[in-house]
C-alpha cells in the first residue's frame, strides 16, 4: 500500500491530474544461478562442459487505470539478440564487472469493456507481455516460460492478471514473428517486401477449468501456426547444422489435474501432446509430449516442492526455438527425449533455494556420437 502510494504522488507531483484514479502495483523478482553443464559423447570424454554464475533480474509495473482498462510495462536482464534472446533473461557473470544489457520485457494494453453486456469477462490485449498470461500454457513444451510474444489477444476466461478463471477459457491471438527487411538498401531501386510476407503465428485455444470430487482439473485444446517461415532470412537456418525454419502448423492437447495431500501440500498432474500437422512436416517426426508431476508449492517459509518431468519432442514436432532452451542437446533445440527433476524450499520470506537436474539424449543422432546432456542450476529467488 505504501508503493502505491508512493507512487501516486509521485505521479501526481508531475502533473498527471488522473493519478487519483490509477492504482498501480510494482512487481520484480532476482535470482542468482549457478549451472554446470556437460554435454558428453559416445567415449566418455566431454564434448563441451560449462560451469557459469548467471542471474536474471525482472522489474515491472502494472497499473489499474479504471474497470476497463489496464496496462503494464516491465524491464529485463537478458542476451538481447539472436535467437536465445526470446528464451532467456539470464546474463552470466563475465567480462570484468562490465555492466549488464536491461530490455523492454512487457509493454501492453489491456482493455476490457463493461458495455455490449461483457461486463468486463473480455480481455482485448495489444502489445508485448508475458506468454502465460496471455495464452494458457501448462508447461514448456511449446513455449519457454520466459518468452513474451508480441501482437493482439483476445481473451475470455482469464482474469486481468493472467490466471486462468473457472469455466470456459477461450483465446484467438496473432503475434508478429519478424519484420522483412528490404532487398535493396539503394533508394532508386528500393522495394520493401510486402507485408503479406512476413512471418506471423496465430493461436487459437479453448479450454475447460473446473472442480471434480474437490480436484481441480482443466483440460483444452490449442492450435498454434506458425506462416510464412519459409520467407525468414531468405532461407538462412538457426543452427550450423542447416536446419531451416519451416511453417508449423502444431494442434496440441493440455490437461491438468489436482488435489490436497494436506492443506498445506498441494498435488498436480499435468500433459501436454503436440502434433504438427503443417505438410512440410517430416514423418515419424512430428509428435512432442510431456508428463509431469508436482507436490508442493512453496508459497510460504517453510514450505517445499517437488516437480518431475518426462518428455519426447521429435526433430520436426515443436517450433524448436521456443521450446524450453535448457533441453537443447547438441546442436538442436528438438529432437531431444529425457527428464528434469527439481526441488524448491522456501527459506524466509520472499526467498526460495532451490536445484534442477537436467537428463536428455538427442534421438535422431544427427551428431556423431549420440550426445546426452547432463545440466544441474541451483538457483536463489527473492521476489518483491
Amino acid at each position: 500500500m505504501k508503493k502505491t502510494l508512493f507512487f501516486l504522488a509521485l505521479a501526481a507531483a508531475m502533473g498527471f491530474n488522473s493519478a487519483e484514479a490509477v492504482e498501480l502495483t510494482p512487481t520484480g523478482d532476482v535470482r542468482f544461478r549457478y549451472e554446470s553443464l556437460q554435454n558428453k559423447f559416445d567415449g566418455g570424454t566431454a564434448d563441451y562442459a560449462n560451469d557459469r554464475w548467471r542471474t536474471r533480474v525482472r522489474v515491472g509495473l502494472n497499473a489499474w487505470i479504471n474497470e476497463e482498462l489496464s496496462a503494464g510495462v516491465s524491464i529485463a536482464t537478458g542476451e538481447g539478440n539472436g535467437y536465445d534472446g526470446s528464451v532467456s533473461r539470464n546474463q552470466s557473470y563475465k567480462t570484468l564487472f562490465t555492466p549488464k544489457n536491461i530490455y523492454l520485457n512487457e509493454a501492453y494494453i489491456d482493455y476490457h469493456p463493461m458495455n455490449f453486456g461483457l461486463d468486463g469477462k473480455v480481455n482485448a490485449i495489444l502489445g508485448k507481455r508475458d506468454v502465460a498470461k496471455t495464452i494458457v500454457r501448462v508447461d514448456d513444451l511449446v513455449y519457454d516460460g520466459d518468452i513474451t510474444i508480441e501482437g493482439a489477444t483476445l481473451q475470455y476466461g482469464k482474469a486481468s492478471d493472467g490466471k486462468e478463471k473457472d469455466g470456459l477459457v477461450f483465446i484467438a491471438g496473432y503475434y508478429f514473428l519478424d519484420q522483412l527487411s528490404p532487398e535493396s538498401t539503394d533508394l532508386a531501386s528500393y522495394n520493401a517486401p510486402s507485408r503479406e510476407n512476413d512471418p506471423f503465428l496465430t493461436v487459437v485455444q479453448l479450454a475447460y477449468k473446473g472442480d471434480v470430487f474437490d480436484h481441480p482439473y482443466m483440460i483444452g485444446v490449442s492450435d498454434h501456426n506458425f506462416r510464412n517461415m519459409d520467407h525468414q532470412n531468405k532461407g538462412i537456418s538457426y543452427d550450423s547444422k542447416n536446419s531451416p525454419l519451416t511453417n508449423r502448423n502444431l494442434l496440441e492437447f493440455f490437461g491438468t489435474l489436482g488435489g490436497d495431500i494436506t492443506e498445506t501440500l498441494p498435488w498436480q498432474i499435468r500433459g501436454q501432446y503436440s502434433y504438427n500437422t503443417g505438410e512440410n512436416a517430416v514423418k515419424n517426426e512430428k509428435n512432442a509430449w510431456l508428463a509431469g508431476v508436482s507436490i508442493g508449492d512453496a508459497k510460504q517459509p517453510g514450505q517445499w516442492a517437488l516437480d518431475f518431468n518426462y518428455n519426447r519432442i521429435e526433430k520436426d514436432s515443436v517450433f524448436p526455438i521456443f521450446t524450453d532452451s535448457d533441453r537443447k542437446v547438441g546442436n538442436y533445440n528438438s529432437g531431444t527425449q529425457g527428464w528434469e527433476v527439481g526441488a524448491t524450499y522456501h527459506l524466509v520470506q520472499n526467498m526460495t533455494v532451490g536445484a534442477k537436474y537436467y537428463n536428455y539424449i538427442q534421438i535422431n543422432q544427427l551428431d556423431a556420437g549420440n550426445p546426452h546432456l547432463h545440466t544441474l542450476q541451483c538457483d536463489m529467488v527473492v521476489k518483491f
